[in-house]
């Protein structure tokens, strides 16, 4: 029967340790900004906006090409992701940890040690893994990066509408507050009509 070559600490069957700060992580509370803009905290461009996701298996890809480097833990994952993508991408430990306990299971990866801050490794079956989905995997952190930059233009046009909002409603007569409110409802109206299309 073929073994496993597990990395040295590792335990069949351990189960990945909830990381202390896990429950502060999770997914955004809805909820508006300053302007009503349903973004949350920091508005569209914040750590939880446009540019700062990705979907789960980009997560898990960028997860395995950062094994294939080094050891490392959650955290160390998660900083790790977000330099190499100078900033675009940050994903949550909501994301990261839970797709940590899927590897373990799926005997691609295994921890190194215990505690919170346990390190984790590629298995053998994860070296094969990497080297047969290069591509895939590598495509992780294209993908991370092009939205953002696709994004760019569109987001920095809607920061400065919200600024000359901001000034409207705050320093604007009635007469003005009125007529931009019309004009953004006319303006979103047609953004709906133009995604219909």
């Amino acid at each position: 029967m073929h073994r496993m070559n597990h990395p040295r600490g590792f335990r069949p069957g351990a189960q990945i340790p909830p990381h202390p700060r896990f429950r502060h992580h999770g997914a955004p509370t809805p909820g508006a900004d300053y302007m009503g803009f349903p973004f949350g905290a920091g508005g569209p461009f914040g750590p939880r906006g446009f540019g700062g996701r990705a979907r789960k298996g980009d997560v898990r890809s960028a997860i395995l090409s950062l094994l294939s480097e080094a050891p490392t833990n959650g955290y160390g994952l998660i900083k790790a992701i977000h330099a190499k993508t100078e900033g675009a991408w940050r994903p949550s430990p909501g994301s990261v940890y839970p797709t940590l306990q899927q590897l373990v299971d799926e005997g691609l990866i295994a921890p190194t040690s215990e505690g919170a801050r346990a390190e984790y490794a590629l298995t053998d079956e994860g070296r094969a893994h990497v080297a047969e989905h290069e591509d895939e995997i590598a495509a992780a952190w294209s993908q991370s990066r092009n939205p953002w930059k696709e994004q760019g233009d569109l987001l920095t046009a809607a920061r400065k509408l919200a600024g000359v909002v901001r000034q409207v409603a705050t320093e604007g007569t009635p007469e003005q507050r009125a007529s931009a409110t019309t004009k953004l409802d006319d303006l979103r109206r047609e953004l709906y009509r133009m995604l219909g299309e």
